[in-house]
């Protein structure tokens, strides 16, 4: 729900918090949906119930995913990298050739 001064209230596991979102509040929310939903997951999968230790197992998992999808980007401008580099090689001896 968007506020005045670009204040989104957004639910996470239960608490609402006040989020300064800037032009963007759908993009806060959709990233409150997915803390939340990540706390929902520890909570059911650990049985932990301290909000705390959740949400820090949650973060665990945020970090997890933010970590992969580096090394896959990683990887796919290593893949980019060596293609454009055989492109430019068999451009060059096209026109030498």
């Amino acid at each position: 729900m968007a506020d005045k001064a670009g204040l989104v209230h957004v639910e996470i596991f239960g608490q609402t918090y006040a989020v300064r979102a800037g032009s963007d509040s759908r993009f806060v929310e959709e990233l409150a949906a997915h803390v939340d939903a990540q706390m929902r997951e520890v909570s059911k999968s650990s049985g932990a119930v301290d909000s705390v230790r959740i949400a820090v197992l949650a973060a665990l998992n945020i970090a997890a995913e933010l970590f992969e999808a580096r090394d896959r980007l990683e990887q796919g401008d290593e893949k980019l990298r060596i293609r454009a580099e055989m492109m430019a090689r068999t451009l060059a001896a096209a026109i030498d050739g």
